[in-house]
């Protein structure tokens, strides 16, 4: 009698059309029979099964050198997914480098990772500037790519000679490669925000206000918490438990003066680790706005009830809708204000067909409209506290320049 093979097998699953495997009693679905992504999921969970279950203690370089880049991925991602974390959820970084490892071991997942070199890591480079990346992302992926086999050294899955021949691939320089550049991100016109704000929750316009006035980063100011806030003084300060530079162990204090206190002081009474600004709270808005604008005087016709009838029935066959959440996230946010947008837009076109549309923005914009006001009227120290950053040359990634002093000695001496 044959023995029955340890490894799953790549099966057809006749029903559906997909490719399945078994493992452990489990039918796992691949996709499509015989397509490459279902090719590629098979492969990974290949590469999971046969990943050992610990990390060894001493180095064996005979297992380094059976060791396949795909192994030293799904070994890395699963050290990643803790370390990358807060509160038990990965944050974007994690989800940043499941985007990077996947063209990796895409092209060279069963290559063996002591064999990966420069030339591999430029092909992946090559291969992220033909999907369309800029520059400066293919950069960020390529340098998360090196911090993987960095960590596969420390841990003696891979020889020391690996990553340090994959630091020699230097970052794409500008103006000297192919690759695409991408915008730069510039202050929204305060024009733009004063069209969309009526179009927006009052939580969102609340949020809205707030960034423009402290130059906070949209996760700071979802998070908000009572808390979070001393208000024993004239001017309130905010200090974030969670921040992008709370791992280095630096500390973000945010001064709330009184246009911001006035902002936040119709969400504060609530429990004191209650988020101000709660998306359930701003759909229950939007029901009683929609519940106002029913109460018309004109008759309903036999027709629209017909209508609101199909409505009730094809809302009842959909899957219930997940309750919304108390704390925004930084998309949700962002999804908020590029709706507040479209219906500016949309209302305004139809009051007066000449009304010129205005562009979708994103909460990191009002960042750099804070910046670029900070800088202007009281400099780059003060642009750099309100910032909240350790120098001050990161300004310029964030300010407009101010270019009214020169212009006015060129117009003197030029």
């Amino acid at each position: 009698m044959p023995r029955k093979s340890s490894v799953p097998s790549y099966r057809l699953h006749k029903a559906s059309g997909q490719a399945r495997t078994i493992v452990d009693g489990r039918h796992i679905y691949l996709g499509k029979y015989g397509s490459p992504e279902s090719r590629q999921q098979y492969a990974r969970i290949l590469a999971e099964v046969a990943l050992p279950a610990g990390i060894p203690t001493t180095p064996d370089i005979s297992r380094s050198q059976r060791l396949l880049v795909s192994e030293l991925l799904v070994a890395y991602l699963k050290f990643a997914e803790s370390y990358y974390s807060i509160e038990g959820q990965p944050t974007n970084e994690f989800r940043n480098m499941v985007d990077a490892v996947g063209p990796l071991n895409q092209l060279y997942g069963d290559t063996q990772a002591d064999e990966f070199g420069p030339l591999k890591l430029k092909a992946v480079r090559e291969h992220l500037v033909k999907q369309g990346l800029c520059r400066t992302e293919t950069n960020k992926r390529i340098g998360r790519l090196k911090r993987a086999f960095k960590w596969a050294v420390s841990e003696e899955l891979t020889s020391p000679s690996v990553h340090q021949a994959l630091s020699t691939v230097t970052s794409l320089k500008f103006g000297r490669t192919s690759a695409r550049e991408s915008e730069p991100v510039k202050p929204v016109e305060e024009g733009t925000i004063e069209l969309t704000l009526p179009y927006v929750t009052p939580q969102i316009a609340a949020m809205i206000r707030l960034q423009l006035l402290t130059g906070m980063r949209p996760g700071e100011v979802i998070r908000m918490q009572p808390c979070d806030i001393d208000t024993s003084t004239d001017v309130w300060i905010y200090v974030p438990t969670r921040h992008k530079g709370r791992w280095r162990g630096h500390q973000r204090t945010i001064p709330l003066g009184p246009h911001a206190q006035q902002q936040i002081e119709p969400f504060m009474k609530r429990e004191e680790t209650a988020f101000l600004f709660s998306p359930a709270e701003a759909d229950e808005y939007r029901h009683e706005c929609r519940a106002i604008h029913r109460n018309r005087k004109t008759p309903v016709y036999p027709c629209e009830l017909r209508a609101r009838e199909k409505r009730k029935q094809k809302a009842k066959s959909r899957k219930p809708k997940r309750p919304k959440g108390n704390c925004y996230t930084p998309d949700s946010y962002r999804r908020a204000i590029k709706y507040g947008v479209t219906r500016s837009n949309r209302e305004r076109t139809k009051a007066d067909s000449e009304a010129v549309e205005i562009a979708k923005w994103s909460p990191y914009q009002l960042r750099h409209s804070f910046a670029t006001n900070m800088r202007r009227d009281y400099g780059v120290e003060a642009a750099q506290l309100g910032l909240g950053h350790a120098r001050t040359n990161i300004v310029d990634v964030y300010a407009e320049k101010n270019l009214s002093l020169i212009v006015d000695i060129a117009r003197k001496n030029g």
